[in-house]
């Protein structure tokens, strides 16, 4: 009796699943959004597509500094109306800084 060999499974790539998003245009923004694509080479929704990711990316890195300045500045506020109590290590600088001065 003969045995046959199984051929191994190809594995399939599972497809990123894609999402339908619609928009109405008047007239004179596709005519504008048209002739863009058509100057860069690309079609319409292409050209659509990479412009509004590339305009939330923008969007959100604005927001996020927008949020770390808002932090930062509370934080540098905080530290100079509630200033730590100094170290050894900054008291020691302060005594040589005086003694350099002759004070």
């Amino acid at each position: 009796m003969a045995t046959m060999m199984k051929s191994p499974r190809k594995r399939s790539v599972p497809k990123a699943k894609a999402f339908r998003f619609d928009a109405r245009l008047n007239e004179d923004q596709k005519r504008l959004i048209q002739r863009a694509a058509d100057i860069e080479g690309r079609t319409m929704t292409d050209f659509v597509l990479s412009s509004a990711e590339s305009a939330a990316e923008r969007t959100i890195e604005e927001r996020a500094m927008l949020i770390m300045t808002v932090r930062e500045t509370e934080s540098f506020v905080d530290a100079i109306l509630n200033p730590a109590e100094p170290g050894p290590v900054l008291r020691a600088a302060a005594r040589h800084y005086k003694k350099a001065l002759g004070r």
